[in-house]
């Protein structure tokens, strides 16, 4: 079942996000990774600038989390992850169809460019990786990041 996350998921939705983002362990690099990957502190921010949850639930326990933020014309995705556990199953596919059918904005998404299988993933959902130039152009206008994680990273936006 799809639903919006409340406040009493908060725990649920960061124990979540730092369970899947062990992917990137060893993979993105080694100065741009953290542990906790999401500390709480980072997840009320996000929620804070407007980043709003949407979950997957199965049998009473959220699996899911995908969030959007509206940004001056455009919708971002915002920390896409599932249960390590449940991976395989559609979940990520089904939220990120949910929440492409709740805008009438451009989509657009940001990952680190050395995660090859969430690249993939959206690829499968009909994004494309944007050139360099308008991926820096793009991540300093919707985004507030790093220069470091800018330049290890790439934007997809849809076809």
């Amino acid at each position: 079942m799809l639903r919006p996350t409340t406040p009493a998921d908060f725990d649920v939705i960061l124990a979540i996000i730092n369970d899947a983002a062990q992917a990137y362990a060893g993979v993105i690099p080694a100065d741009c990774w953290t542990e906790p990957y999401m500390p709480a502190d980072e997840l009320r921010r996000e929620i804070a600038h407007g980043v709003v949850f949407w979950g997957d639930e199965e049998d009473g326990q959220l699996v899911g989390v995908m969030g959007t933020q509206d940004v001056q014309d455009v919708t971002l995705i915002r920390h896409a992850y599932v249960r390590t556990d449940r991976r395989g199953r559609g979940i990520g596919s089904r939220l990120l169809a949910h929440l492409r059918g709740r805008t009438t904005r451009p989509i657009l998404i940001g990952t680190w460019a050395a995660a090859d299988w969430a690249i993939r993933f959206y690829e499968q959902h009909d994004f494309v990786v944007v050139p360099a130039p308008e991926k820096d152009v793009l991540l300093r206008r919707y985004w507030t990041v790093p220069e470091r994680q800018m330049a290890t990273s790439v934007v997809l936006r849809e076809k």
